[in-house]
């Protein structure tokens, strides 16, 4: 089987990354005949016989189930809405916090212009509007600590297999740390250090995510950096 690339490898559009029917294409390719081809820079991740990219950059799109980290932007009569990183815009209805709301209440008493919380995604309208929920275990409100973007497509490098990295730098650093679907990351740390040390540690992973072996150097820069 013709294979032209390697696992991690970047590639830009119009690059032929297989030569083989036997590929399928993944996210970023698609199909020419018998090749597949990269539409946009990324770095390669072949699964099986599927072949897709990891865009080095790019808006956040929305997913149904996704938990994201967001800002409130404004308030209406029915809820709040938020900016989530991407073209899209979001809301969360008054019947979607885990309080119950009097019609015509103050809705500022609950979450306030500026605030920003942990929701999840449960709807994607035609019309690009995103609702989004808070009535779940977990989803609340980010107080104190610090706001930081990173790429959303960085994200599951960020997170590790099943939460490895990001347990690593919370264990290091003291930090809480929430990471969102979208690429915004909340933190707090019991000092200032704590918390510029948690945000090099990120920014790292975001610039080297497409490395080989970026466990044991997060590992040795945590350690060094204590």
């Amino acid at each position: 089987m013709a294979l032209l690339v390697e696992p991690k490898q970047i590639v830009v559009p119009g690059e032929v990354l297989a030569d083989d029917v036997d590929y399928l294409p993944g996210q970023y390719t698609y199909r020419s005949d018998k090749k597949i081809i990269a539409k946009r820079t990324g770095v390669v991740d072949i699964q099986g016989r599927a072949i897709k990219l990891i865009p080095l950059s790019g808006r956040y799109l929305p997913r149904i189930d996704d938990k994201i980290v967001v800002k409130i932007v404004d308030i209406t009569m029915n809820g709040w809405l938020m900016d989530i990183n991407s073209a899209y815009g979001a809301m969360l209805n008054s019947k979607d916090i885990p309080r119950f709301v009097r019609k015509g209440e103050d809705l500022t008493q609950y979450y306030d212009v500026g605030d920003y919380l942990r929701v999840r995604i449960f709807n994607v309208t035609s019309q690009n509007v995103v609702d989004v929920t808070m009535k779940e275990p977990g989803l609340q409100k980010l107080e104190g600590g610090r706001v930081i973007k990173i790429n959303p497509h960085k994200v599951p490098r960020v997170i590790g297999k099943q939460g490895s990295m990001v347990t690593l730098i919370k264990e290091k650093t003291q930090c809480n740390i929430t990471v969102g679907q979208n690429g915004v990351v909340w933190l707090k740390g019991p000092t200032l250090e704590s918390e510029v040390q948690a945000v090099c540690a990120i920014k790292k992973i975001e610039a080297e995510a497409h490395l080989e072996g970026l466990t044991e150097r997060m590992t040795i820069f945590l350690a060094e950096a204590q």
